[in-house]
């Protein structure tokens, strides 16, 4: 492994810090100059990453990591390093990549907003911290980052704070993960404990995959303590990449402007727990149970969020219970095995998802609405965004040959080859997923126009500007083209998993069977809502009492209300009683009463008087003289 690196991941790294501290400094009252400082800073990370991908595959130096000494206590050493290969320049490129585009079109999206520069600095410090975990090469560096990635999450998600739906959001995303989290920093904390097992307890992912394994292996680390362990680092997962049943916050999230939920909630935020468990798969590899339980909470998670998409009628609510479905797909993969077609799917899922959420901000952009129903016959007078928006939407579905049908058949071969139960659930996901876009394509974009002017404040629908639908195009193109361009060949490299050593592979019998589920989907969405020209939602009286339950959303939010109302109040108030009545009455002045009582006798002696001395002294003259007498 190559020691010492060239500094660009300094540049990658730092260049979006140095643009949101310059904006923050400098540029609050200057929008344009804030839109442009932004926008330099992530295209010179890109253009690192770029330099930095071309230098390694010439010198096939991966992988190369490079580290230095940032806390030296005793036994415990945290270091500050960064860890290049495969993995991470693939993600590099994906944050950096989807993100330039999402900056650029942002600049035309948020125009005219008050708080415009905030917004940037605000992104800025969110790209910043995402590419911190991305080059990572220890568990501690990785932890800082993910939790300013919680931070400045929280920024984007209630940047219209002055809303109490985004505050609470907001609020609501951060509580969550922070909830996740701290099952997280158990984990880490396991996982250093066990590495002492194999001679040398670190933090280290390079370390920690040669040692971990092979004590796993051979005794030396027990299964029960590993799988607990690998587990509660998981929690970290299904907080940040919303799976069952903590995606409560992802469709909240959805009150940040759309950019934001096409950065955080499409290509980055979401996407960092699948990558963090593909860069530590060595903790759960070989862990059975461990990973059992991951693939069926994935499972769960893809059907739930799908089942839940179903029924909403605000289009980003919509992908972003898509957003959690897909990403179940993804941590399913992970139960199974499959660390590349995870992060396969995860790559191509940044193009269209970020596409997707990128042209329903478009449609908002024009119309003024988030409502579907108020939305309709929009692919003549915005052509570039309700055909990007179709692309997008077919590409979800997993029609060959667009990039979305190669990531998921990855998946579903995966499923097919350990588990024919969870490959049922998945197969029937994908055609879960085909019903629910073609529904929102044909109300939203292909169908009739359902309001006249659309929107309240009747805007006619028009194209948006050149800023926002070249961004649209680049990744309408990436969604048409990803599933060509060698990526799980390249994620494959840099893994010694195993599915590493089969080759990525078509697989005709599942190949089939997801383009007939997704075929059958988009037929019974077009059968739907083809020709339906009313404002309600046929499929409201289909479901019955089912639609009920969904669009309740299980009552899994009423839940978790109900929850931390009995701990704020039932659980709180009871504390609160025990505090007051016996650690404070009790304890703390009981003991002070007492004290004071006590030194109230003692006060008593110090008379100042020279008779009632003079008697104390008599007094204790007798008492040793009758205590000698009484002895002899």
């Amino acid at each position: 492994m190559v020691e010492h690196l060239p500094p660009l991941p300094w540049i990658i790294l730092f260049s979006p810090l140095v643009a949101a501290a310059l904006i923050t400094l400098t540029s609050l009252r200057a929008p344009k100059r804030a839109a442009g400082l932004a926008l330099t800073g992530i295209l010179v990370s890109l253009a690192a990453t770029v330099a930095m991908f071309v230098f390694h595959s010439q010198n096939t130096l991966m992988p190369a990591e490079t580290t230095y000494t940032w806390i030296a206590a005793g036994p415990v050493r945290i270091e500050f390093g960064f860890l290049i290969d495969q993995l991470s320049l693939l993600m590099l490129l994906i944050v950096t990549g989807v993100g330039s585009c999402i900056f650029l079109y942002s600049t035309g999206y948020m125009h005219g907003d008050p708080s415009y520069a905030r917004f940037f600095a605000s992104l800025s410090l969110f790209a910043f911290s995402m590419l911190g975990i991305v080059l990572a090469n220890n568990f501690i560096m990785l932890f800082v980052f993910w939790e300013l990635v919680a931070v400045s999450s929280y920024l984007l998600i209630g940047f219209w704070f002055e809303k109490p739906s985004a505050a609470d959001a907001g609020n609501k995303a951060f509580i969550v993960n922070r909830l996740a989290d701290f099952g997280m920093v158990l984990g880490i904390f396991t996982v250093w404990t066990l590495s002492g097992a194999a001679g040398e307890r670190t933090f280290g992912f390079t370390a920690l995959s040669h040692i971990y394994p092979d004590a796993l292996r051979s005794g030396l680390i027990a299964p029960g303590l590993a799988a607990v362990g690998a587990l509660l680092v998981f929690c970290g997962v299904a907080g940040k990449s919303a799976q069952f049943p903590l995606y409560i916050w992802l469709p909240d999230a959805m009150e940040g402007p759309t950019p934001v939920s096409a950065l955080i909630h499409a290509a980055t935020m979401v996407a960092a727990g699948v990558y963090m468990m593909a860069r530590v798969f060595f903790i759960v590899e070989g862990l059975p149970q461990a990973l059992e339980v991951i693939a069926v909470i994935g499972a769960v998670t893809a059907t739930l969020a799908g089942l839940l998409a179903l029924v909403q009628n605000d289009i980003k609510k919509i992908l972003a219970y898509s957003t959690v479905s897909q990403l179940g797909y993804m941590v399913l993969a992970l139960g199974l095995g499959g660390t590349t077609p995870a992060m396969y799917h995860l790559t191509t899922h940044a193009f269209f998802k970020a596409l997707l959420f990128l042209g329903a901000g478009s449609m908002i952009h024009a119309l003024h609405t988030q409502d579907i129903w108020h939305m309709g016959g929009l692919a003549r007078k915005m052509p570039v965004t309700a055909w990007t928006f179709v692309i997008g939407t077919l590409a979800l579905c997993g029609l060959p040959p667009l990039s979305g049908f190669f990531s998921k058949d990855e998946i579903l071969t995966v499923a097919y080859d350990h588990n024919k139960a969870l490959y049922a659930v998945a197969l029937f996901n994908a055609g879960l997923t085909a019903f629910y876009m073609t529904r929102a394509l044909w109300v939203a974009v292909l169908g009739k126009e359902r309001s006249h002017g659309h929107g309240h404040g009747h805007h006619p629908a028009h194209e948006s500007p050149a800023v926002m639908t070249v961004p649209l195009i680049v990744l309408a193109v990436l969604s048409v083209v990803g599933g060509f361009i060698g990526i799980p060949a390249w994620i494959q490299s840099a893994h010694h998993h195993g599915e590493a050593h089969h080759g990525i592979h078509l697989n005709l019998t599942v190949a089939v069977s997801s383009v007939l589920a997704a075929a059958a989907g988009l037929m019974g969405g077009s059968l739907l809502y083809a020709r339906h020209k009313g404002s309600e939602d046929p499929l409201a009286r289909a479901l019955g009492p089912v639609h009920t339950l969904l669009v309740n959303k299980y009552y899994l939010d009423d839940f978790f209300a109900g929850l931390g109302n009995f701990f704020q109040r039932t659980v709180a108030g009871v504390l609160s009683w025990f505090d007051v009545q016996v650690v404070i009455r009790r304890g703390v002045d009981g003991v002070a009463g007492l004290t004071a009582g006590f030194g109230g006798l003692v006060r008593r002696a110090q008379t100042g008087r020279a008779q009632t001395y003079a008697l104390m002294f008599g007094a204790g003259v007798i008492a040793l003289v009758y205590c000698v007498v009484m002895r002899s």
